[in-house]
């Protein structure tokens, strides 16, 4: 192999590799993204269930406090995915994986233990 063919295949690998990785991405369906806006009294959740799978909670805080928002088991207690330290006027993305169920999700303006709760279900997807 000559020095110009070492060459192109050294940069179509990393070239393949990338496509590959892409293609793998895009076939499993993305994430689905629900937004959700925590004021200093409201968690407006945009809607109240998802197909099962890689949910994101964009989170924006229309506040003028900190919040945090929490996704949580059914039993209110169990944590399975939080975001903390939100300011006012920013954004932030929670990733949670969910299994088929129900969930609870939870504004807390303040970050002072005062949240604000709603059901959230994750339905199976088939």
């Amino acid at each position: 192999m000559n020095t110009t063919h070492r060459w192109a295949l050294a940069c179509l690998l990393p070239v393949s590799a990338l496509a590959a990785t892409a293609c793998t991405a895009s076939s499993s369906g993305g994430d689905l993204t629900v937004a959700v806006s925590s004021t200093d009294d409201s968690c407006v959740v945009a809607q109240a269930s998802a197909p099962a799978g890689n949910v994101v909670f964009s989170v924006t805080n229309d506040g003028s406090q900190e919040t945090e928002f929490y996704v949580y088991e059914a039993d209110g207690t169990t944590i399975v995915a939080e975001v903390e330290n939100v300011g006012p006027g920013l954004t932030r993305d929670l990733v949670a994986q969910l299994e088929p169920g129900t969930y609870v999700t939870s504004c807390d303006p303040g970050m002072d233990g005062d949240d604000i709760r709603a059901d959230f279900v994750a339905t199976d997807a088939g």
